[in-house]
C-alpha cells in the first residue's frame, strides 16, 4: 500500500475494531493484511476454516490486535455475537466459485444470501459505523447462481440504509473483478 495512501486511511481505521468475516479467505486475508498496516484497535478474523485460522495465527502471532473467531454468517446467533463492539465490517465471507455454486444453488443462497442478511441484521442491532460489503463483477447481469446471489446480497446491503431500524450505519458494496498477475500487470479475465 502507498505511503500516501496508507497516510489517508489511517485516520478512519485508528483505534477502531474491525470484523473481517471470511477473514482466512484469498479477499479476506489480504484485507486483514492492509488493515494491520493501519492503526486498528483490534481485527477480528472471523472464519469457519479452522485450519486457515491455525495458519493465520501463527503467521501472525506477534501482532496482539488480532482474534480469531471461528463461525459461519450463516449462523445468525454466532454473528450477532462477534459484531458485538465492532466499528467497521468488512463482509468478505461468501462462496466464490462459480462451478461450486452452479452444483449447489441452495448453499450459495445460504451463504451469499443468508449469511449477508445475518451481517446487515447484527450490524444494525450493534449500530456499527460501517459495513463493507465485498462483491464481485459477476453480479453485473448475471448468468450464473453465484453473480445472481452477490447481486441480491448488494441489493440487501444497498436496502440496509433505508431500514427503519438504522440508526446511522453506513452500508456499501464493492464489485472486485478476476485479476490474472502476468508479468507485474493485472488482467481483467
Amino acid at each position: 500500500m502507498p505511503k500516501q495512501q496508507t497516510a489517508e486511511l489511517k485516520p478512519f481505521f485508528h483505534n477502531k475494531t474491525v470484523l473481517v468475516t471470511g477473514g482466512t479467505g484469498s479477499i479476506g486475508s489480504q484485507i486483514v493484511k492492509r488493515l494491520l498496516m493501519l492503526t486498528p484497535k483490534q481485527v477480528i478474523v472471523f472464519s469457519k476454516d479452522d485450519s486457515k485460522q491455525y495458519v493465520m495465527s501463527q503467521k501472525y502471532a506477534e501482532d496482539k490486535r488480532l482474534l480469531f473467531v471461528l463461525g459461519d454468517v450463516r449462523d445468525h446467533r454466532r454473528v450477532n455475537q462477534v459484531m458485538k463492539g465492532v466499528d467497521i465490517v468488512f463482509h468478505a465471507a461468501a462462496l466464490k466459485q462459480v462451478p461450486t455454486c452452479e452444483d449447489h444453488p441452495f448453499e450459495a443462497i445460504q451463504t451469499n444470501l443468508i449469511g449477508g442478511q445475518n451481517v446487515v441484521e447484527a450490524a444494525l442491532s450493534h449500530r456499527v459505523q460501517h459495513v463493507i460489503n465485498i462483491s464481485t463483477d459477476k453480479a453485473v447481469s448475471p448468468v450464473n447462481t453465484m453473480g445472481a446471489t452477490k447481486l441480491l446480497s448488494e441489493k440487501l446491503f444497498h436496502q440496509a440504509n433505508r431500514h427503519v431500524q438504522n440508526k446511522g450505519t453506513l452500508f456499501c458494496s464493492v464489485r472486485f473483478g478476476n485479476v490474472l498477475q502476468r508479468f507485474g500487470h493485472p488482467h481483467i479475465i
